[in-house]
């Protein structure tokens, strides 16, 4: 089994102020977004001081969520959801974002969605590549239909969350807007 390392930063007095472990759990596709945009973020939240928790390595497929990364998004205050165009192809993320809707409806966690370069729409109704990944899952002997019906689920809930969109990001520009 592979060793996954994770990162967090920042001073401790914030997460004993707020009784949480982390202000913070960063929720994102690493092929995707890992390099550039959430590297940004995840600078800039420690620079302003909040606690955030991000896992430090690319996680190998098919693996079920670590009981350590289980915890670190039970412990968090919010979750930031990158959400961009490879995020529903892996079952990490997925089971990640339904962890994280979890907590969220248990503990009263606050969910901020980010769409990198992806419509909102796409997201809540499994459309383009949202879609065509689950289609790849259900075809995926593997995976159980109540897993995925979680996962779809998982999904609508996000995409009708209020969050920020980043759009032309392929190109090299940004254009955020808020929903």
């Amino acid at each position: 089994m592979a060793s996954v390392s994770f990162e967090s930063h920042s001073s401790s007095s914030s997460s004993s102020r707020h009784g949480s472990t982390y202000d913070v759990f960063l929720s994102f596709r690493g092929a995707d977004t890992r390099n550039n945009f959430t590297d940004h973020l995840y600078a800039a939240l420690d620079q302003a001081g909040i606690y955030t928790f991000r896992d430090g390595n690319e996680l190998p497929p098919g693996q079920e969520i670590s009981s350590q990364l289980s915890r670190a998004i039970r412990e968090s205050r919010i979750s930031v959801v990158v959400f961009s165009k490879g995020y529903a192809s892996s079952r990490w993320c997925l089971d990640e974002l339904v962890k994280i809707l979890e907590c969220r409806h248990a503990m009263g966690q606050l969910l901020v969605p980010i769409f990198y370069d992806i419509d909102p729409s796409y997201v809540r109704k499994q459309k383009w590549n949202v879609g065509e990944a689950l289609k790849r899952k259900e075809e995926d002997f593997e995976i159980e239909m109540e897993r995925l019906k979680r996962w779809r689920e998982a999904l609508d809930e996000a995409g009708n969350i209020s969050g920020w969109i980043l759009k032309d990001m392929a190109n090299g520009y940004v254009f955020l807007s808020v929903i």
